[in-house]
């Protein structure tokens, strides 16, 4: 099992590096001080005045290397970084071509040594990065964050959709020599007129770039539309086999009407409710896209509320936190809170350094908690070669054999235990890559956890006829004795 797998499959807990490259006034208003009217999006920045300097200014001070150093000592193993596609220019002049950037090379010349700069040290903590394409030619949506402050094009205009397919195999072919590059983001919060119009994209783009590679885990936004999309990748993934297809759900309460006029316990207790709409709707979708190969991740969340949702009572924003990490952690292969951080005083809802320094969100966001020095310490193949628990595995099938005794029918109980073997020591397999990376990790160390369990759990056998599910009910079921063991054995509370 290769670092790239075990990166590219584990539980992403992650954050957006939001306004670094795709520049959102709300974030950080200093890009915008010489910018053309409106003065809103990234075009209009460049029309402005003194923008090379302004940029390059902003890219090499609004994220350091000590912003690295702080999110994974906290267990942040994955960041979420939103580009524009002229962002890359400086590799492929090419990509402006026939654009509304074409204009600006000079200016964002310097942009794409500045990502790959950020990829390393993503690296070198450690971290995966998640590259998400937020504003394509033509606009995927009518927001300003999508590049410009112009109508958005993109769906009216062939020439735009395929341009952005062209910048997106250039994206890919630039991307294959960095290890820890999750996946690409094929396009933020789409707006399309129907979903067939963007399904139909989708399926060209993702066979264009499978003929560049193969393997690359593909981020898709599924436009609040989850169950679609779902539908969508069931079909689609018996031709397109190879690497992940994720889909990317974003999470706000704070933007409706009814979400203003709801209080943020009662939006707590509908997201904890295991009964509720939400825990629903993600666990049918975490089930059937895991059976199909691929995964569904929550690319965009906040604490962030209306004011007309808060009480002044502690802890509420926390409750809320609270509860939608515990909907993440239970049904998504990841998380990306958005923002990492926001200029002009605390903002406990939008900023996730302000969120935890405040105690909104926890201090260790990294899942197992295992002390360093006892973890270095230790022999590290002794993990690695935990054998399945006897006990545990006869109590576990003897469990499921008695369950579905109740059903007359025909089984073939050993896949079961079959998969309950496999899930076991594959997550602990995951489990005892920890620590590869030497220091930065404050006193705990990042354990990395099969996210992806069941696009994983698939990939491991080559029989999907219909006796894969009891073999995919033991593979979840050694998984889950197996991460009990660990934090048993290793866990610090």
């Amino acid at each position: 099992m290769n670092h790239e797998t075990i990166l590219r499959f584990r539980k992403q807990r992650g954050v957006n590096l939001g306004s670094w490259f795709v520049l959102e006034h709300w974030i950080t208003d200093d890009p915008f001080r010489c910018a053309h009217v409106p003065g809103q999006s990234d075009l209009d920045v460049v029309r402005g005045a003194d923008a090379r300097r302004i940029l390059e200014e902003h890219w090499d001070t609004w994220i350091r290397e000590t912003d690295f150093a702080w999110l994974a000592q906290r267990g942040v193993n994955t960041v979420r970084i939103p580009i524009g596609y002229y962002h890359i220019c400086g590799a492929d002049p090419s990509v402006l071509k026939g654009t509304a950037f074409h204009d600006f090379g000079y200016v964002y010349g310097g942009a794409w040594s500045r990502i790959t700069g950020a990829i390393e040290l993503a690296e070198k903590y450690g971290m995966g990065v998640l590259i998400d394409l937020h504003a394509a030619p033509g606009k995927q949506n009518n927001d300003a964050h999508a590049g410009t402050s112009d109508a958005s094009t993109f769906f009216s205009e062939k020439a735009s959709r395929k341009h952005t397919i062209t910048v997106l195999c250039t994206l890919v072919r630039l991307l294959k020599p960095f290890r820890n590059i999750i996946g690409v983001e094929l396009l933020n919060e789409p707006h399309p007129p129907s979903d067939s119009d963007l399904q139909h994209w989708y399926t060209t783009t993702i066979r264009e770039i499978r003929t560049i590679d193969p393997q690359i885990p593909l981020y898709l936004g599924e436009c609040w539309r989850t169950d679609a999309y779902v539908t969508f990748v069931e079909r689609l993934a018996p031709a397109l086999r190879g690497g992940l297809l994720v889909l990317d759900h974003h999470l706000y309460r704070c933007f409706t009407g009814s979400d203003n006029t709801t209080k943020a316990a009662e939006h707590a207790r509908a997201l904890a409710d295991p009964n509720g709409g939400t825990q629903k709707v993600f666990e049918n979708a975490a089930e059937r896209l895991g059976r199909a190969g691929g995964g569904l991740v929550v690319g965009e969340w906040s604490g962030a509320l209306n004011p007309g949702s808060l009480e002044g009572w502690d802890g509420e924003r926390k409750e809320y936190v609270d509860a939608q990490m515990g909907v993440y952690e239970k049904w998504c292969g990841g998380w990306f809170f958005w923002t990492y951080k926001k200029k002009g005083g605390k903002d406990v809802g939008w900023s996730f350094r302000d969120a935890v320094e405040a105690g909104v969100l926890p201090g260790w966001v990294g899942g197992i908690k295992v002390d360093r020095v006892k973890w270095e310490a230790k022999d590290r193949r002794v993990v690695g070669e935990v054998p399945v628990r006897k006990d545990v595995r006869e109590k576990v099938i003897a469990g499921h054999i008695g369950y579905w005794a109740q059903y007359p029918g025909e089984y073939e109980h050993w896949r079961f235990g079959q998969g309950f073997d496999i899930g076991w020591a594959d997550t602990y397999a995951f489990f005892n890559t920890a620590g590869r990376v030497p220091g930065f990790l404050g006193n705990f160390v990042i354990v990395p956890e099969i996210g992806f369990k069941g696009a994983w759990a698939r990939r491991r056998t080559k029989d999907h006829g219909k006796g894969y599910w009891e073999y995919e009910h033991g593979f979840l079921q050694g998984a889950k004795a197996a991460e009990e063991e660990f934090r048993r054995v290793w866990g610090v509370k």
